[in-house]
C-alpha cells in the first residue's frame, strides 16, 4: 500500500468512524435520560472500567492495546461530557465571580445556561477547548479602552471560533464599603481596561488606581478588607451582592461607554446560516508593501474592512500579526478567491469566526467586564 492509499483508507475508516459515533452518542443519549431519571451520576468508573477491558480484549494485536485504551478513554470523556450537557444543561465559562460583567453578559446571551465562573480569560477560553464548558463569553474590545490584546492572540493561536458578538452598553460606578465617603477615598482597585475608562475621574479625585483580575473581584476584596480609604470600580449589581455602597455613578469618561463580548465555540454556529461578517487574522513577511499588498487583494475583491489593527506575535521580536473584521461571505466564490490570492501575500492565514451580525444586548449594565 502506497503513501495515497494509506491514506485514502485512513478517509473512508474515518468516515465509517464518524457514522459510529453519531450512532454512539446517540446511545448515550438514551443513558443520560435513565440516569436522569433514577437518579444516577454521570461518571461510573467500575463500569468504565469493564467496558475499557472488554474492548481491549478485542484487539488482535495486542501490541495497540495501550494506544487503544487511550483512543476508547477519549471517547468515554466525551460521552460524559455530552450526557452531562444533556441532564444539567449548556455551561457557559466566563471570566471573574457572580456579578463581574462579562458574567453578566452570558447570562443575557444565554438566560437558560449555568454560568461557570473561571480566574481568567485564557481560562474560560481552555474550559471550552477541554469540553468542560459549551462556550465562553469573553470580552473583545471596549469604546474606550480599545481592544483586549490576550484575547486576540487567543484567536490567533487557538482551536475555537467566534460564533457571536454581542454589544452591551455600560456605566462605572465607584463603590466602597458602608460608612466611606467620597472624601475618604485614596485608592481604587479595578481591572485594568475599567480603571482606564475612568482615568479622567480618577486623576481629578487623587484617586490611585490599583489593577485587580476584574472589577468584581475587586469589588469581592474591598468588601473583605473592610478599608474606608479602598474603593472599586464595578457595577451596582456588584454593590448589592457584596454589600458596598455606591459612591458616585457613572465615572466612566464617556456616556456612551460599551463593550464588545464574543461566544466562543468549538464549531461554527447554527442559528444563522447567513455570514455577513468575518474576522481574519493574519500575518505578512517583513518586507516593503507585504501590508498594504494584503489590504489590497482584500479590497480588490469587493470585501471591506470594518476593523483593521496589529498585535505583536507572541515569543517574536518586532513581529506583528493583524486583527481585521470584514463584511461578506468568506465561503462565497469570491471569498475563496480573496483567500487563495492572499495565502499568496501571507504567512499565516485564520478565519476565527463570522456571524451575521452584532447584537445589542439592550439595557444598560453598570459595568464592563474587560
Amino acid at each position: 500500500m502506497d503513501l495515497e492509499e494509506a491514506r485514502e483508507a485512513i478517509r473512508e475508516i474515518d468516515r465509517e468512524m464518524t457514522a459510529l459515533f453519531e450512532r454512539r452518542m446517540r446511545a448515550a443519549e438514551a443513558i443520560a435520560a435513565y440516569k436522569k431519571e433514577h437518579g444516577l451520576p454521570i461518571t461510573d468508573p467500575e463500569q468504565e472500567k469493564r467496558v475499557l477491558e472488554r474492548n481491549t480484549a478485542l484487539l488482535e494485536d495486542p501490541a495497540l492495546a495501550g494506544y487503544y485504551r487511550a483512543f476508547q478513554t477519549g471517547v468515554m470523556e466525551a460521552s460524559k461530557r455530552y450526557q452531562r450537557r444533556l441532564n444539567e444543561g449548556m455551561r457557559v465559562s466566563y471570566a471573574g465571580v457572580e456579578g463581574a460583567f462579562a458574567h453578566i453578559a452570558a447570562r443575557r446571551i444565554f438566560p437558560d445556561a449555568n454560568p461557570v465562573s473561571v480566574p481568567s480569560f485564557r481560562a474560560a477560553y481552555d474550559a471550552v477547548v477541554r469540553g468542560e464548558s459549551d462556550a465562553a463569553v469573553i470580552p473583545l474590545e471596549n469604546s474606550t479602552a480599545g481592544e483586549v490584546g490576550e484575547v486576540m492572540d487567543l484567536m490567533l493561536e487557538g482551536p475555537l471560533s467566534v460564533t457571536g458578538v454581542y454589544t452591551l452598553p455600560v456605566s462605572q460606578n465607584l463603590l466602597g464599603v458602608p460608612g466611606a465617603s467620597l472624601s475618604s477615598i485614596r485608592y481604587v482597585v479595578s481591572h485594568p481596561q475599567a480603571l482606564s475608562q475612568c482615568a479622567p475621574y480618577l486623576a481629578s479625585h487623587g484617586i490611585t488606581p490599583i489593577p485587580a483580575g476584574n472589577t468584581a473581584e475587586a469589588a469581592r476584596s474591598v468588601a473583605e478588607n473592610k478599608d474606608p480609604a479602598t474603593a472599586a470600580v464595578a457595577s451596582l449589581e456588584t454593590a448589592e451582592l457584596y454589600g458596598l455602597t455606591v459612591l458616585e455613578r457613572d465615572i466612566n469618561d464617556q456616556s456612551d461607554n460599551v463593550t464588545k463580548f464574543a461566544v466562543f465555540t468549538p464549531g461554527e454556529s447554527r442559528v444563522s446560516p447567513r455570514r455577513n461578517q468575518f474576522i481574519l487574522l493574519f500575518t505578512v513577511p517583513d518586507v516593503a508593501g507585504a501590508l498594504s499588498g494584503a489590504i489590497s487583494v482584500i479590497g480588490s475583491h469587493g470585501f471591506n474592512m470594518k476593523t483593521l489593527r496589529s498585535r505583536p506575535v507572541r515569543d517574536r521580536a518586532w513581529q506583528y500579526y493583524f486583527y481585521t473584521v470584514i463584511e461578506g461571505d468568506e465561503t462565497s466564490d469570491e471569498g475563496r478567491a480573496m483567500l487563495e490570492a492572499l495565502s499568496e501575500r501571507c504567512e499565516k492565514i485564520r478565519i476565527a469566526g463570522h456571524y451575521e451580525r452584532e447584537i445589542d444586548l439592550g439595557g444598560k449594565a453598570n459595568g464592563t467586564e474587560s
